[in-house]
């Protein structure tokens, strides 16, 4: 399959054949005819599936051909709605990206931030709104913003949305947009709640599943480390400096972690920077373009800032602090092995987290191997989880096999994420 196959028009083609993307991935494949036709979707889909352009390109598409046809007016024709900052600039640019032969506008406005560049942007004109639900509601408030003539409304992560609390701010803005619309909406997990709001929202909606719920991606090589936890600091030193793991995202739980992990990194000489939601946009965009041009070594995130990073052949995430939603387990090492690309993910566990690596068992249906062979292993805590086991992985002489993601990636064609 190929995206002239399904049907994308020219000038979209012409930026996506720029870019090098050339297949759609199996959500890009089944969304795009279906948002083409302007129906209603809900679509469930692992993170790293490629999703973004799987709404972007046909809500392009849509657009562009209306405006060849319909006089051209001022007001918003589409709203994206999703839950970080991060997320909502990634979208922009995708949807920047794409169209650029088009001749759309598109704006994003989050929160954090001084609103007036954003309102500025705002009064220019405006296609294609990607917004945050806390910003948009506050300028929704101030008549800044008009969501009343929408055509398309389109609200990604909801999960995400409904576990930061932003569910109440997501119907007050829809409760503003027109009851004749498309709307489109993406969600990793199909939990009772998700489905509710999906079921009204949505007019006989077709449903788009990718991957099983709650799975992980076949490409992520999984492993887990037993140790004490005062003991971690020393072991992710080690691999960052022992062994050829070229660059890392690690999670903690909190974001005091965040800060701490990342500052005893610094002290013992590799570079880092953490993320989380008490850091300034700038200090977190910064953060993140040293990340990808591997200025730094690790990013150290929590789970709400590190949602919709994506970083380009990251080959190794690392869960310093096991989730204690499994669920985010599954998100977090969605960072790596993304798009057909191989990954690992490595996780610390201590006896305290104990129950949470066994839920993140439960919910993946496998046990996760356990790596022996690192200087910090908790033996007997090791024994006692009776886990398969994986000799001469961390340490010793077979340390190189860290970079091993790196080298045996397997050809593909670029898909668009």
């Amino acid at each position: 399959m190929s995206f002239e196959k399904l049907k994308v028009i020219a000038p979209i083609l012409k930026a996506l054949t720029n870019q090098g993307y050339t297949q759609p991935t199996p959500v890009q494949e089944q969304s795009i005819p279906v948002i083409l036709q302007q129906r209603d979707l809900f679509g469930c889909a692992q993170t790293g599936t490629g999703k973004t352009a799987a709404f972007a390109i046909p809500v392009l598409q849509l657009l562009y051909q209306q405006k060849q046809t319909v006089k051209h007016t001022a007001s918003i024709k589409a709203l994206v709605l999703t839950p970080t900052r991060e997320l909502a600039i990634q979208i922009q640019e995708s949807f920047e990206a794409y169209g650029k032969n088009t001749g759309l506008n598109q704006v994003v406005i989050f929160g954090g931030v001084s609103q007036w560049s954003q309102v500025n942007a705002l009064k220019k004109g405006v296609d294609i709104l990607v917004a945050t639900p806390g910003r948009l509601l506050d300028l929704i408030e101030q008549k800044i913003v008009n969501i009343s003539n929408i055509n398309l409304l389109v609200l990604d992560e909801a999960d995400r949305m409904l576990d930061m609390g932003f569910v109440h701010d997501v119907k007050k803005i829809i409760a503003r947009t027109p009851k004749q619309k498309q709307t489109l909406f993406f969600s990793a997990t199909m939990a009772p709640a998700i489905r509710k709001l999906a079921n009204s929202l949505l007019i006989d909606p077709v449903m788009v599943e990718v991957t099983p719920v709650a799975t992980t991606a076949e490409t992520i090589e999984q492993r887990v480390c037993f140790v004490d936890k005062k003991d971690k600091p020393a072991l992710l030193l080690h691999m960052m400096t022992k062994t050829a793991i070229p660059m890392a995202l690690v999670f903690t739980r909190t974001k005091h972690g965040a800060d701490r992990v990342a500052k005893e990194l610094n002290r013992s000489g590799v570079r880092a920077e953490a993320i989380h939601g008490n850091k300034s946009q700038q200090a977190r965009q910064k953060a993140l373009h040293q990340f990808r041009s591997k200025q730094i070594k690790v990013l150290v995130a929590t789970d709400i800032a590190a949602r919709g990073i994506d970083i380009d052949e990251l080959s190794h995430v690392i869960n310093y602090e096991l989730p204690n939603v499994p669920e985010t387990y599954v998100h977090r090492i969605g960072r790596t092995g993304r798009a057909g690309a191989s990954g690992i993910a490595l996780s610390f566990c201590d006896r305290e987290e104990k129950l949470y690596l066994r839920d993140i068992q439960k919910l993946i249906s496998r046990a996760i191997p356990v790596e022996e062979e690192h200087p910090f292993r908790d033996a007997a805590f090791q024994n006692a989880s009776r886990q398969p086991s994986r000799k001469n992985y961390v340490g010793g002489t077979q340390a190189n096999r860290f970079s091993r993601a790196n080298k045996r990636r397997p050809s593909y064609n670029k898909a668009v994420q």
